[in-house]
């Protein structure tokens, strides 16, 4: 592994919510561990419950807000991409309709570029992550209804 390389998977490693990373490649194994995000845990925990209060608080103000759709989420964690380079056109912008299996956005992980699909037909509600943004296994990338 070159230095290079090593730096940045530890730069990812940092801006990430993972608490351990392994990887091994030609004998050389790299093992990253964080406690921070532990307390980063406990403070994202508290945000999502005043969220929680505050959307009970609107469905008893008026009517039930439903987010319907499908979401396509984060098949593994990496870098998310919504265009092929800098510049270009996304692949999807909100109001786009889609068919399944087209392209909706680039997922780099270990300098491997990974094409993220619509896994139906629809049209795009809602684009839940920002370009370059750094996504969790499972994290909602596209709403589609």
């Amino acid at each position: 592994m070159e230095l290079d390389s090593i730096l940045k998977i530890m730069d990812r490693f940092d801006r990430s919510q993972m608490t351990k990373f392994e990887y091994e490649v030609d004998g050389c194994k790299l093992i990253l561990e964080a406690e921070k995000i532990q307390v980063a845990a406990s403070a994202i925990q508290t945000v999502d419950t005043s969220v929680v209060q505050t959307n009970t608080n609107q469905a008893n103000d008026s009517q039930p807000a439903k987010e319907e759709g499908t979401v396509v989420t984060s098949p593994l964690v990496g870098t998310f991409y919504a265009a092929k380079a800098e510049g270009e056109k996304p692949f999807v912008s909100v109001g786009d309709k889609v068919t399944k299996g087209q392209t909706i956005g680039i997922i780099e992980a270990m300098k491997l570029m990974n094409e993220i699909q619509a896994e139906s037909d629809g049209t795009v509600a809602e684009i839940m992550v920002e370009n370059e943004q750094l996504v969790e296994y499972g994290q909602p990338l596209v709403r589609l209804v």
